[in-house]
C-alpha cells in the first residue's frame, strides 16, 4: 500500500493558503507516504513523467493536517514518483488546521 487511503476532494475547511508565497512560509518536513490520504483520484502522467515538473512550482508537496489526518492537497505526482523510487517518505509543507 502506498497511501493510507485514496480520497476524492478536500474534506477540510479552507486554509487560506492560495499562492506559492503563502505556502513558502510553512517549513517542510518529512511525511511517511503511508500516512497520507490523497485528495485526487487521478494523476496526470505528464506531471509524473516530466523531469522538470517542479521547475515552476514548489519543490515540496502541500499537505493539510485536519482532525488527525494528513491530506495530500498538492504533489500527488511527487508522492507517486517517490513510491516508484522505493522511498517511503516525502518532503512536504504541512499546515495544521
Amino acid at each position: 500500500m502506498i497511501f493510507k487511503r485514496v480520497g476524492e476532494g478536500r474534506p477540510y475547511p479552507d486554509h487560506g493558503l492560495t499562492s506559492p508565497r503563502d505556502w513558502a512560509t510553512v517549513a517542510p518536513r518529512q511525511i511517511r507516504l503511508n500516512e497520507l490520504v490523497t485528495t485526487k483520484r487521478t494523476l496526470d502522467l505528464d506531471s509524473l513523467l516530466t523531469e522538470d515538473s517542479t521547475f515552476y512550482g514548489d519543490l515540496f508537496a502541500h499537505v493539510v493536517q485536519w482532525e488527525g489526518t494528513l491530506y495530500l492537497e498538492d504533489g500527488l505526482h511527487r508522492a507517486v514518483r517517490a513510491a516508484l523510487q522505493q522511498r517511503t517518505v516525502l518532503h512536504a509543507r504541512v499546515v495544521e488546521l
